[in-house]
């Protein structure tokens, strides 16, 4: 009977345990030995006693979401891209600090529980943590109808990595002459979709048009999955002949290009970075065409083809550039950092409360 009358204010339990049921194989495939209890319990368990065997373990611990590019993949009825979106929003802040990530667990809010769609998801989750390396631990699915739309949902994830305390990498290892290596994304990755999704209104386009320039629709092109970069960058970091050479990394995300990478720089450090040296992805350029504005008008919004710094000692930067690029990360020299005395006009100096180093770009984009 109670489950008669939760089902009336519109939860669906069964549903909630056929979408656990469709999961379970997915999530199972993240688990190596150190995770404990399987599948379905109030708290997933990871065994940290390899842990002891380091010298100072630092546990490093990251939140987020996906944001409203979760609204496309609804229009469409597309969801097994979202959950590598939320991994490389979360597990790829991990790496920033040279952290190894260990587990993570999420969290899905939705407005009416379809198995086949929440599987889709966590399936989608899953596969990203496994080429991270990261175990999928636990998670959670909450249905909320009257506060989300019967198709509605948000997505949201968290992480634990360890590092040792005296490989964290950071602004304190950076030096004057480092070199900004730039790693490639994949497309706008899931930053600035308020701003996409505005753009593709107000031309009025359906999100299931044809779009001739991607050879997809509208929304299978703006759903290009985030590009994960944490699995490759744990194996270039523990490259012997490698080892201490990337002092820092920056993520690509919210506040754009400049920003990101003035936050792991260094107060009284700067670097510009030269535009010539890579040509934005496509897909920015079609956007900035539809909205009538400049590359270099989002350039604090979208990453621009961007979604890792890597800044690293010069001696050893074409080495460090040829071992990502053996692990599949394109990049390029983006700039050098300096420490010597000028005007900050016209710099991004430091951000989200951190008093860092100064950053601007230069020059004109290459075609």
């Amino acid at each position: 009977m109670s489950d008669d009358l939760y089902a009336s204010a519109g939860v669906d339990t069964a549903a909630g345990d056929r979408a656990v049921e469709l999961m379970k194989a997915a999530v199972k495939a993240t688990h190596g030995p150190e995770v404990l209890g399987g599948v379905g319990g109030f708290a997933g368990m990871f065994d940290a006693s390899a842990l002891t065997g380091m010298r100072r373990p630092l546990l490093a611990t990251s939140t987020d979401g996906v944001g409203t590019k979760v609204a496309i993949a609804q229009a469409i009825d597309k969801h097994d891209t979202i959950g590598q979106d939320l991994v490389g929003m979360v597990v790829d802040d991990i790496i920033v600090v040279g952290a190894r990530p260990l587990f993570m667990t999420d969290y899905i809010a939705c407005g009416r529980v379809v198995p086949e769609r929440i599987a889709a998801i966590v399936e989608g989750i899953a596969k990203a943590c496994a080429a991270t390396g990261t175990a999928l631990t636990g998670g959670e699915t909450a249905e909320h109808p009257g506060l989300l739309g019967p198709d509605d949902y948000d997505v949201a994830g968290a992480a634990t990595g360890v590092v040792e305390a005296d490989r964290v990498l950071g602004a304190e290892r950076v030096t004057d002459g480092d070199v900004v290596l730039a790693l490639a994304a994949s497309g706008p990755h899931s930053n600035g979709y308020s701003l996409i999704r505005r753009i593709i209104a107000d031309r009025g386009i359906d999100y299931r048009d044809h779009a001739a320039d991607f050879g997809t629709s509208w929304g299978e092109a703006l759903l290009e999955p985030t590009r994960l970069y944490t699995g490759e960058l744990v194996r270039v970091l523990a490259r012997p002949e490698l080892d201490g050479a990337i002092h820092a990394l920056s993520h690509v995300t919210g506040g754009g290009i400049a920003t990101n990478l003035a936050r792991v720089l260094p107060q009284g450090s700067w670097v510009e970075l030269d535009r010539s040296r890579w040509s934005p992805l496509p897909v920015f350029r079609v956007l900035c065409d539809l909205a009538d504005a400049s590359l270099e008008s989002v350039e604090g919004t979208w990453n621009l083809g961007i979604g890792m710094f890597a800044v690293v000692s010069a001696s050893q930067a074409d080495a460090v550039l040829a071992a990502c690029r053996a692990e599949g990360l394109d990049g390029w020299v983006a700039g050098e950092v300096s420490f010597a005395e000028r005007s900050f006009d016209g710099f991004i100096q430091g951000a989200k409360g951190v008093d860092g180093g100064a950053v601007r770009l230069v020059g004109s984009y290459a075609n």
